[in-house]
């Protein structure tokens, strides 16, 4: 399956046939070695000094109709020490860029000589939609199955996004625990959400930090919007099906880069390591609010012009009842829906795109529990 590996361990650089560094040229100018067309760049070169290593290795996922392979990367980063397996991936939807720059700047703050335990990182699970910017696959390639993250555990046989999956769920399986990183508008709050009932996936969504942490039901326990949906297909809810523990960060913002989304997610992984004892610190103390309900939403009736309420902001409590915006025909100016919450809970999104479709999500709101 595998197209191309690099490997550094113990001060060699390896691309099947090992290839010799001297210690004296990793202390002075920076190493480009070349193996045919392959380079690796030097901010890739992790050397193991005690028994701890990083490899970055090209995989096959699947193939397109003119025989081209669809590759990503899979980083395998070693610990000098043993310790469990944490498996996190980002871009499942290419628009959803931020945790795949998470990844990248984990990668260069992370220590192998203090780690303990093995951390599987996949920045670009999903290669299509990252290249066409986009949240789902055109149907011409996947009809069936249009968004990957309602195919876990996937199948080899199947839809080209069954074929992807099923490739990766071949580390997913490995691992003793999953973070799957997402990001969504820019007008949503960052929180994590887990599977309630499950009290490993919760512990390790109250180490990843974000102020607010959303319960899901699932399976017999969700709603029939949860099932409608294809949620059971989500990875997180297919690998806590396996008895993993297992998270989904939403960063907030996409098609862009945003700082403090991207410090989230860093410091996040950071935590979700130290709380797993793979690496030294104690996890940083925080006031968070746990709430139910990742489909508690609120959608345009109608087409039209959407003006939020200006006074409202992502993370405020709202009453059942608070109007949240005024939906508005525009050539004729006719107001034609006064948006208001179902519910008393915390507003964790709100879209500041104007021009809607009836059926478009305006707002969401997460009941609040009691604990």
């Amino acid at each position: 399956m595998s197209v191309g590996l690099h490997r550094y361990v113990s001060g060699r650089l390896r691309w099947y046939t090992p290839i010799a560094i001297e210690p004296s040229q990793t202390q002075s100018s920076p190493i480009r070695a070349a193996v045919g067309r392959n380079y690796i760049p030097p901010e890739m070169l992790r050397l193991g000094m005690s028994g701890d290593s990083h490899t970055a290795e090209s995989v096959t996922l699947a193939r397109l109709p003119s025989g081209v392979e669809l590759t990503t990367t899979v980083h395998t980063y070693r610990g000098a020490g043993d310790g469990p397996t944490l498996y996190v991936q980002a871009a499942q939807h290419g628009r959803e860029i931020n945790g795949t720059e998470t990844l990248r700047r984990f990668h260069e703050r992370l220590s192998l000589r203090s780690l303990s335990g093995t951390i599987i990182a996949v920045p670009v699970a999903n290669p299509l939609t990252f290249d066409r910017v986009s949240y789902t696959t055109p149907e011409e390639l996947d009809s069936v199955n249009p968004n990957m993250n309602r195919v876990w555990p996937g199948e080899a046989d199947g839809s080209l996004h069954q074929r992807m999956a099923a490739r990766l769920w071949e580390y997913v399986d490995r691992a003793d625990a999953i973070v799957d990183l997402h990001t969504g508008s820019p007008d949503m709050l960052p929180h994590v959400v887990f599977r309630e009932g499950d009290e490993r996936s919760r512990e390790l969504a109250a180490a990843f930090g974000t102020d607010l942490l959303l319960s899901e039901e699932a399976h017999d326990d969700a709603s029939d919007e949860w099932h409608r949906r294809g949620f059971d297909g989500k990875l997180r809810v297919a690998a806590a099906n396996e008895g993993i523990p297992s998270i989904t960060p939403e960063l907030a913002y996409n098609k862009q880069i945003v700082e403090d989304a991207v410090e989230i997610g860093v410091a996040g992984l950071l935590d979700v390591c130290r709380s797993l004892d793979m690496l030294p610190g104690d996890v940083s103390e925080r006031d968070q609010t746990i709430a139910r309900n990742h489909l508690g939403q609120v959608s345009a009736a109608d087409s039209g012009l959407f003006r939020p309420r200006p006074s409202l902001e992502v993370g405020q409590f709202v009453p059942e009842g608070t109007e949240l915006g005024t939906l508005y025909e525009p050539t004729t100016y006719e107001p034609l829906q006064a948006a208001t919450t179902d519910r008393d809970g915390i507003l964790y999104a709100l879209t500041k795109e104007a021009t809607v479709t009836g059926g478009d999500q305006l707002a969401s709101i997460a009941m609040v529990r009691e604990e």
